[in-house]
């Protein structure tokens, strides 16, 4: 944007003028810094330009995408790499409405967001003015706090209010909405209140019952198997170190699952992925931390072991949809750490032994399960079994890649091979499973990460949602890698299709043209190729690199696989169950 200069010293001279007076734009510029907020993700519109005004004065990056589901997605993502709050800003009406799906998903990851949204002035309230949506009463069910802002004054109270709440308990979104002439209207800088951070907020770091966690301590200590599941509140909490020291202390065979992923490496002697299934139906105690008993935890349903303890942010999700033996709400790392203390000196004779050999036996089946799987993850077919890809993925991260998931049967495979190498290098759609995430991840990732390189996986269906925000994460530099699992379908939806109604009608609303997206990539000055081969796999991949790493663009490797692969839980239906 080039700015006449004259008009510049004149702004700036007018500004210096009005020391003593500020805009409702400015005002919210102010709070977002207060809450830690250097970048904001945004389309232009109307009704919102004076916050743009606002954050050049603070120094707050502004990244404007081409989509606003994009925006929702880069700040639920910035929200998960940093653990601090997200901000997306769009302007009323449809700006509103394209960001929904972004800020549902927020909602179901519980990924702590701020949507600010734009409205016309409250002078043509009901008078069927551009954009007029009742954006407050759509937005409630999908966030932890949604509101309208109906004083000048109010502004910075407002969002430290609504950013309080998507800290409150499990983190979620909140969603605030600013009329223009509140926005744009100017007030005596002493008629507002600022608020400090770090000044108005307790500590998050709660404990719950300190009798159950004694009672969660005497169970542990006298189990023979337990095993405990991580989920995605503990690397939201930035809890991973509490719980890698909790199984050390204790041992204690550990599972991840969602953003948990990664917080210890793969040879740890206590990391377990393959063998949850036969933990839970053998152990006799199983702890649950930061994740809820939805689907992708058969409701509860699939856990059969005599005693079951939960642990959790949010007081309403423990003992959800199952009876539990122990519950504690509040922060995970907190929790962990006093179990640990309270079991300190509790152990009986021999207990410790017999969890080591419940460890070596998982251990083995561990082994006999990858073993099992190994002749799909080499597998020579082509088209380029799922599976194969998935493990060369593996083999071509480093130790600072960040990977990011963005599909249905594609990503859900990768999950049995994918295994990042640290604590947030994992980001998935989560519970809403939702397609096109992967381009506002990916993008937020980079711009957090400048030094590490960021690697997304997606399927044909989920690129062309939202992959020319590629060109966005280019122009902002912050230039990924994209991988796409072509089978020209929605191939998660077209196996229950087929196996419901027969191939017939089972390719119906499910089918996609045969699109060779590297020319995509070339498009915007990166770098593409297609693949077909999979020994030309790795080779590819390796190209895509050294092109990011020597131009700064982004690269896309399509990659051709079989269309009639699937993963196990799809062949299953499980996400219906």
């Amino acid at each position: 944007m080039v700015v006449d200069s004259k008009t510049a010293h004149d702004t700036l001279a007018q500004k210096s003028a009005n020391q003593n007076v500020i805009s409702g734009g400015r005002l919210v510029a102010k709070a977002l810094k207060s809450e830690g907020v250097d970048t904001v993700f945004t389309l232009c519109g109307g009704h919102i330009i004076d916050i743009y005004d606002g954050c050049i004065d603070e120094g707050i990056k502004i990244v404007d995408v081409r989509h606003e589901q994009t925006a929702a997605h880069a700040a639920d993502g910035y929200a998960r790499q940093t653990g601090r709050l997200g901000c997306v800003v769009t302007t009323a009406g449809p700006g509103c409405t394209n960001a929904v799906t972004g800020v549902a998903t927020a909602f179901r990851s519980e990924s702590p967001i701020l949507h600010i949204g734009g409205q016309s002035s409250l002078t043509q309230h009901k008078m069927g003015s551009l954009q007029d949506l009742p954006h407050v009463e759509m937005m409630a069910p999908i966030t932890k706090f949604a509101s309208g802002v109906f004083s000048t004054a109010r502004i910075a109270d407002m969002i430290s209010m609504a950013a309080r709440e998507c800290f409150a308990g499990a983190y979620g979104p909140s969603y605030l909405e600013i009329p223009r002439d509140i926005l744009d209207a100017e007030i005596a800088i002493e008629e507002a209140r600022i608020p400090e951070m770090g000044c108005y907020r307790s500590s998050p770091r709660h404990i719950g019952d300190v009798n159950d966690i004694e009672k969660l301590a005497h169970l542990l200590v006298n189990a023979e198997r337990p095993a405990v599941l991580f989920g995605q509140q503990v690397w939201a909490s930035r809890s991973h170190q509490d719980c890698i020291d909790f199984v050390r202390e204790l041992d204690i065979p550990a599972y991840m699952n969602g953003a948990a992923r990664g917080m210890m490496r793969q040879d740890d002697p206590f990391h377990f992925d393959r063998t949850r299934s036969d933990a839970f139906r053998d152990a006799d105690v199983i702890l649950i931390v930061g994740t809820p008993f939805d689907f992708r935890m058969g409701y509860g349903k699939r856990i059969v072991a005599p005693t079951l303890a939960q642990i959790d942010l949010d007081y309403r999700t423990v003992g959800k949809n199952r009876d539990i033996t122990v519950g504690l709400s509040g922060h995970p790392g907190a929790i962990l750490a006093n179990v640990a203390a309270a079991a300190s000196g509790q152990e009986k004779k021999g207990q410790r032994q017999k969890r080591r050999q419940w460890m070596a036996h998982l251990r083995q089946i561990e082994e006999q399960k990858l073993e099992k799987l190994m002749p799909l993850f080499t597998s020579d077919q082509s088209p380029i079994h799922p599976y194969r890809l998935a493990w060369e993925i593996n083999e071509f991260l480093d130790e600072d890649t960040i990977f990011v998931g963005d599909g249905g049967d594609v990503v859900t495979i990768s999950a049995q091979a994918v295994r990042p190498r640290a604590p947030g290098q994992w980001m998935d759609p989560g519970a809403l499973g939702s397609l096109g995430v992967g381009t506002g991840f990916a993008m937020a990732a980079k711009l957090v990460n400048p030094e590490k390189e960021v690697v997304c996986l997606y399927g044909d269906g989920s690129f062309g949602m939202t992959a020319f925000d590629m060109e966005t994460a280019q122009r902002f530099g912050a230039p990924y890698l994209a991988v796409i699992g072509n089978n020209s379908a929605m191939n998660q939806i077209r196996f229950g299709q087929m196996a419901k109604y027969g191939k017939n009608r089972g390719d119906i609303g499910n089918k996609l043209g045969d699109v060779e997206f590297g020319k995509f990539a070339e498009m915007i000055g990166g770098y593409g190729e297609e693949v077909r081969d999979p020994n030309e796999l790795q080779k590819a991949l390796q190209r895509a690199r050294n092109s990011i790493r020597e131009t700064g663009k982004c690269a896309v490797v399509n990659v051709w696989i079989d269309p009639n692969e699937y993963a196990p839980g799809t062949k299953r239906q499980t996400m219906y169950k």
